[in-house]
């Protein structure tokens, strides 16, 4: 029995481990080297393109949650990440090159899974999942088109930039967590403060700076149409864009001082600029929740404007890219296979999945329900009281007049059933405890049956 996976991010390489795992022949297609994408530097598979953080690692957030239910359910991908974490207060951040490094080596040394550095321009007969991202080539995404009938919808993302830990003046930054909560006493971010005066002079320069067009950047498969601002992903949004919506809007959002207290005033700054370690060296930090499209030489003018960055070294612009997805509710059921074509299966962003979690999340599910199908079984749903069900839920049953990429969320999940009102956090903790406890009952009649 064989299993074609096309695409070696995320989703691909959880799905084919997991398929392999459970005795299934697999072959991981990757395009990369061969045909690069606009926003991958490397060849590595699970290459992170955004953000080194794959979100809170607190159960009680929903992030968290969904990492806690991957751990249950045997992910490769958060193993690897546990393994090249970072300190990052409450969140998971890995070390990139670590942690792509652990998922190839996993996977080149299993028995069932043959890699294959090659562009798939059609979609495959037989057992196969779908998961190229959303940077699927043009090829593949005419042919996804042609046979679902559907057009792609489509929105843009941004990715931050990187710079060089030893360009920081850290006279003018300091290391800090908010409210000091982290994993390092010293602070697992470097947090680069504003008094008012810097931060108009900033908002200013960056809602006037040059962007770039994206039509010149990227146009779409079917019409090259621009984006306007609705287009944007809102978890990712670029941060002139938020910076045009008011004065202060930067403050209140990515540049929020609160429970960052600057040691040489004893006060919060005005606003600040949060870096992040992104490599286990030390010496690449990521300006965080700074996604952009300004072109580069104006990244470098206004960025340097940021108190410490003053002479910074960019490792890393950031940039634009388009995401296609599918509309997945009409399509999809919930074991992630298409409806018209059983053992065709969809998985990571593709399918309309956001955040890094939720994309390995629907990795295992499409990976565990291929090998399900090749061995005459019916699919594994999981319980939408446990995030990782929710989310499944949502991308193949959401209205398709508001489908939009969803990352984890508690609205995702059903209320509480005993009608008791419970404070936030309260209600997030019933959540929790309700997820875990109805994930690990579902495992046990899984291993029963």
């Amino acid at each position: 029995m064989q299993l074609k996976v096309i695409g070696g991010g995320l989703a691909g390489s959880e799905a084919a481990w997991q398929a392999a795992e459970l005795g299934i022949e697999v072959e991981l297609y990757e395009m990369r080297p061969g045909r690069m994408t606009g926003a991958h530097k490397t060849d590595n598979l699970g290459e992170l393109v955004c953000s080194n953080s794959l979100g809170s690692n607190l159960q009680n957030r929903a992030s968290g949650l969904l990492k806690a239910e991957l751990r249950r359910l045997g992910s490769l991908l958060i193993q690897c990440a546990d393994a090249s974490s970072l300190p990052a207060g409450g969140a998971l951040a890995v070390d990139r090159e670590a942690f792509s490094e652990c998922i190839q080596a996993k996977l080149e040394s299993h028995p069932k899974v043959k890699i294959i550095r090659q562009e798939v321009t059609e979609i495959p007969d037989g057992a196969a999942i779908l998961a190229t991202g959303p940077l699927t080539s043009p090829a593949l995404s005419r042919a996804i088109i042609e046979f679902t009938g559907e057009e792609q919808l489509f929105f843009y993302d941004a990715i931050a930039p990187i710079v060089e830990y030893d360009s920081i003046n850290m006279d003018a930054a300091y290391r800090a967590n908010r409210y000091d909560k982290g994993e390092t006493q010293d602070g697992d971010y470097i947090n680069c403060p504003f008094n008012e005066g810097e931060y108009l002079a900033f908002w200013e320069a960056l809602i006037t700076a040059e962007r770039i067009s994206l039509r010149s950047f990227e146009q779409t498969i079917n019409s090259g149409v621009d984006a306007g601002e609705g287009s944007y992903f809102q978890g990712c949004q670029p941060v002139e864009v938020i910076a045009s919506r008011g004065e202060k809007a930067l403050a209140f959002g990515p540049m929020r001082p609160v429970g960052l207290t600057n040691p040489r005033t004893g006060r919060w700054p005005f606003a600040v600029v949060q870096l992040r370690q992104d490599n286990l060296l030390g010496d690449a930090y990521n300006l965080v929740g700074f996604q952009t499209n300004l072109t580069f030489s104006e990244q470098e003018r206004v960025f340097r404007m940021i108190p410490g960055l003053e002479n910074a070294v960019f490792i890393r612009h950031g940039q634009m890219h388009r995401n296609a997805f599918l509309a997945s509710p009409k399509l999809l059921d919930e074991g992630m296979a298409f409806r018209e074509r059983p053992g065709l299966f969809v998985a990571g962003q593709l399918s309309g999945i956001e955040g890094y979690a939720g994309n390995i999340a629907s990795g295992w599910i499409a990976g565990v329900n291929a090998a399900r199908y090749l061995y005459g079984l019916p699919p594994v749903v999981l319980p939408i009281t446990t995030m990782t069900g929710a989310l499944m839920h949502y991308v193949t049953h959401a209205d398709m007049k508001l489908f939009q990429p969803m990352k984890a969320i508690f609205g995702l999940m059903p209320k509480a059933e005993d009608g008791k009102r419970r404070s936030k956090t309260d209600r997030y903790d019933h959540y929790v405890q309700r997820a875990l406890s109805d994930l690990d009952h579902f495992l046990l009649e899984l291993d029963a049956s």
